[in-house]
């Protein structure tokens, strides 16, 4: 019986693939977050940064290394942050002093005036700082506003912004995980001036 070397080759093709993807890691996929505004929610003020001594500790995996300094803008360039395969934390910034202006349709966040980072509710596109590039989602769950970057090793910047005491505090929840991993998670607590 001859044997057809054309589809003795299509199917070992074909069962390569099949291999290639079962090991594939599962790809993240973000949601899309509400463009509503939420009834009474309104984010603008100018926000002052708790006093805080302490550093928040970025543990030395996937990428995450060094320390990050809560209470003072940080010293090392956003190139330098970006040192190893995770790119995400390119896209946190920290600020002592915030000036939120929040619109029917976007968010603007002024960080000790020298940095100011504008999220569109609903938004679900490609961001960038140069060659950098990640996945963004930006909007509203519940009376959070919410952003969520991934970047493309898989590793997920998370980011809840809310009013506590009565619209009085300002709290910023940040977490990073990669996977089922959870690599850094910061709270920050910001008054009203």
């Amino acid at each position: 019986m001859p044997v057809n070397f054309r589809r003795v080759l299509q199917g070992l093709m074909i069962l390569s693939f099949s291999i290639l993807a079962a090991c594939a890691s599962e790809e993240v996929i973000l949601e899309s977050k509400s463009s509503g505004v939420p009834v009474r929610v309104d984010l603008t003020g100018l926000w002052n940064a708790r006093a805080d001594s302490n550093v928040a500790l970025v543990p030395d995996t996937e990428g995450l290394q060094g320390a990050i300094v809560i209470n003072e803008r940080m010293n090392r360039s956003r190139r330098q942050r970006n040192q190893s395969g995770s790119s995400v934390q390119m896209f946190l910034e920290f600020g002592g002093s915030l000036k939120l202006i929040q619109t029917n349709y976007s968010l603007f966040i002024s960080y000790d005036r020298s940095i100011v980072e504008e999220y569109t509710f609903g938004e679900n596109r490609v961001v960038s700082i140069g060659p950098i590039e990640a996945r963004r989602v930006s909007g509203w769950q519940g009376d959070k506003f919410v952003v969520e970057t991934l970047d493309d090793s898989g590793t997920i910047l998370f980011e809840a912004w809310y009013l506590a005491s009565a619209g009085a505090t300002l709290v910023r929840d940040i977490r990073i995980a990669k996977g089922d991993t959870e690599t850094y998670r910061y709270k920050q607590f910001f008054d009203l001036q």
